[in-house]
């Protein structure tokens, strides 16, 4: 649920108003009664994920439809549907209801393979040369033909699972043209099919097998149950769909530690569930223990399958925003909490009133962090959401080795196919590896930063140490009126953290020398005595007072430019202009 709940969470106040929102909604319930929640919540108390209930279980295709798919569906002949590829009409353009029989009739059909001697097709000069080709119906008994077929009209081969199950946004000519390729045969329908599991054609195909297993098919199963049964589920489900909807707008945890019938607090899902039940009898009567045990819509699967869908319908307004315009993608890769190398996706594009959106699309597990690893990772997660590297117009990475290497890096990999995608060098990461590459250059710098941070190690190392600087603080704050404050520990990662750190050390200065007189005087422990005894002597000496002045004002220059050049809206004009100022200024 991580990387639904990070996108669903994005650019949102956690928690603010849920309680609110969520007194409106059970006022809503309230007044209406249970059969609110089949018609959705008007107005939509949640906020601002405009997705009511009934758009949620009636979601309509994404491709445009024609005429007659949006009004009643016209009556087709199933026995006369065209049989040759190039005289079929779109998919899309069939009204929803009719879709999948008329697929099934197809596949049942099987793809259209006309039967002959070699000799009877005709000949067409493909390619270089005077030679001339012609389609071998031999390929209809290799690997490839149980999806080929061949257009007697038009002389060309087409994709049978392709074009019943055409997505939208993907562009392939087996489809739509379809495709003479007598000299490049294998090349051409290998590069069809594709590399690994998630490509267009083999989930073509697997949507194709799953149609012809009609015992595992909706309304199958649905027309086991009752009207009744059906009308409970749907309330239950929609009970649930609600508090999903809740909790991730306000970027709340679902589950509780302890979910048991005796805890007392059983986690935010099942806990306002059973206020749904209590403000609502209708509902009441049909969600938790009142439901059948293996149908309570309220295991943690289905909470992720609930959130998963949240995720593809803010993921499908990202990509109808998006369009057929170029992107840039921003990757970067991190461990989490478990271990798990995971590389995070942002895709950067200008909309059409000319502002600058990031759009995080989601986190990919990684096994290595290898460019190759890397790469096909990123292929299959375009493949997944039909995008497409061409449309790529910049690549941002950090500086390592297998990010933007020269020859073997993810931005070369991209380059190779695309050499439109420029890779540019974040201007800030460039900032502070040149900071951490001088500072460590210097010697005396560098120890003045790793007596930096056994200092602040050795002041806030306990409590009661804390709380002396806090006292002796407090004795100061009353003569001067400032804000009490404690000294910051740097970050690894950012280099600019050390520039907090310095102005509080200047600030908390004689605060933290009677920290370290009284450990010295007071400490158990003789190692701590010794320890605080060599800190003191080192934060006296002019040296200390020196470098401390003197990289409190560089990190102070250069954090400013960190900021400037980390802003959305900052151009590539104005970023060169701040880095040649500073530079004078340093």
């Amino acid at each position: 649920m991580t990387g639904s709940y990070f996108l669903l969470s994005l650019n949102k106040s956690h928690g603010s108003g849920f309680l609110l929102k969520l007194a409106s909604c059970f006022s809503q319930f309230t007044s209406r009664g249970g059969s609110t929640l089949l018609r959705g919540v008007p107005g939509n108390p949640f906020g601002s994920m405009q997705m009511r209930i009934p758009s949620f279980f009636q979601r309509q295709p994404s491709n445009v439809e024609s005429s007659s798919s949006n009004g009643k569906p016209l009556k087709i002949d199933m026995d006369n549907l065209p049989w040759d590829p190039s005289e079929r009409k779109p998919i899309s353009s069939y009204h929803p209801s009719q879709k999948d029989e008329i697929r099934r009739t197809y596949l049942l059909r099987g793809p259209c393979q006309p039967q002959g001697k070699k000799d009877d097709f005709p000949q067409t000069q493909v390619g270089n040369g005077d030679k001339l080709r012609r389609f071998n119906p031999k390929w209809y008994t290799e690997k490839h033909g149980n999806w080929l077929e061949y257009s007697v009209k038009t002389d060309k081969v087409y994709c049978l699972y392709c074009y019943l199950f055409h997505e939208s946004g993907q562009n392939d000519a087996f489809v739509s043209e379809g495709v003479r390729c007598w000299h490049k045969k294998d090349e051409k329908l290998n590069e069809h099919v594709g590399k690994g599991n998630n490509t267009f054609h083999k989930r073509a195909v697997e949507k194709g097998e799953d149609l012809l297993k009609e015992a595992q098919s909706i309304l199958a199963c649905n027309g086991n149950y009752s009207q009744k049964d059906r009308k409970e589920y749907r309330m239950r489900l929609s009970a649930s769909v609600m508090i999903a909807q809740g909790l991730l707008n306000g970027g709340l945890p679902f589950r509780g530690h302890d979910e048991s019938e005796e805890s007392l607090y059983r986690g935010h899902f099942i806990e306002f569930l059973k206020l749904f039940g209590q403000m609502n009898e209708a509902i009441g009567k049909v969600i938790l223990g009142n439901a059948p045990g293996n149908n309570q819509m309220t295991a943690p699967s289905i909470q992720k399958d609930i959130c998963n869908c949240f995720a593809e319908e803010v993921l499908k307004k990202i990509f109808e925003e998006l369009g057929d315009d170029v992107f840039s993608i921003l990757v970067d890769e991190s461990r989490d909490i478990s271990k798990k190398e995971q590389m995070a996706v942002v895709l950067r594009s200008v909309d059409k009133l000319g502002f600058v959106k990031e759009r995080f699309i989601g986190l990919v597990h990684v096994k290595e962090t290898t460019a190759l690893s890397l790469k096909s990772a990123i292929d299959e997660l375009f493949a997944h959401y039909n995008l497409s590297l061409g449309t790529v117009r910049g690549q941002g990475y950090d500086g390592t080795s297998n990010m933007s290497g020269e020859f073997n890096g993810l931005k070369t990999l991209i380059l190779k196919e695309n050499s439109s995608a420029y890779f540019v060098h974040c201007f800030a990461h460039q900032l502070q590896l040149v900071v951490v590459a001088l500072a460590n250059k210097h010697l005396e710098i560098c120890k003045f930063f790793e007596e930096i941070s056994k200092l602040t190690n050795v002041v806030g190392a306990s409590c009661k140490r804390i709380d002396l600087l806090r006292e002796s603080q407090r004795e100061r704050l009353q003569e001067s009126g400032n804000q009490e404050m404690s000294i910051a520990r740097a970050g690894d990662t950012r280099w600019s953290s050390h520039d907090k750190t310095l102005l509080r050390l200047l600030t908390l200065y004689p605060c933290v020398l009677d920290v370290l007189e009284y450990i010295e005087t007071s400490a158990w422990d003789d190692i701590h005595k010794a320890q605080a005894y060599g800190l003191q002597l080192y934060v006296k000496s002019y040296k200390f007072v020196f470098y401390l002045h003197l990289m409190k004002y560089i990190l102070g220059v250069t954090n400013l430019l960190c900021v400037a050049l980390q802003r959305k809206n900052q151009d590539i004009i104005n970023a060169v202009e701040l880095v040649r100022s500073t530079k004078e200024e340093l």
